[in-house]
């Protein structure tokens, strides 16, 4: 189980900022392997996780493009009822704040994005309750 990184990138809110965001990647044979994408005023935040986040962030940032590295961590969850309040409790009850979440729908299965505001503590509690994580390699 581990702590899995994650691109935040900021963009333009005009048409043709992601599309050029998702060129520099294509010409760098980078791949998205989940995003989401978050307006605000004049710009939006794409969160996304890269099958190359460190290759990525320095593709983007050589083109002038407003990128960071943060820590995520990935929770496997069932479609059904009641999966995602699993996690959300052992966290209200580890007192771990939730930033923000996003599914995936990878090719092993749904999983749950979670930025945490300690993802190592937030892990070892999932642990202890018997919830998995998933690794890059898992995505």
């Amino acid at each position: 189980m581990s702590v899995i990184t994650q691109l935040s990138i900021f963009v333009n809110n005009e048409p043709g900022s992601f599309a050029g965001i998702t060129a520099a990647l294509k010409e760098c044979g980078i791949n998205l392997k989940a995003f989401n994408i978050a307006e605000s005023s004049g710009f939006g935040v794409l969160r996304a996780i890269a099958d190359n986040p460190n290759e990525a962030c320095e593709t983007l940032k050589k083109r002038n493009i407003v990128v960071k590295l943060t820590d995520v961590i990935a929770v496997p969850m069932e479609d059904k009822p009641g999966e995602i309040y699993k996690v959300a409790k052992v966290f209200g009850e580890s007192n771990i704040n939730i930033e923000y979440a996003y599914a995936y729908a990878g090719h092993k299965g749904p999983a749950v994005f979670f930025r945490v505001d300690n993802p190592e503590i937030a892990i070892k509690a999932l642990e202890a309750a018997g919830l998995k994580t998933l690794d890059a390699a898992d995505l």
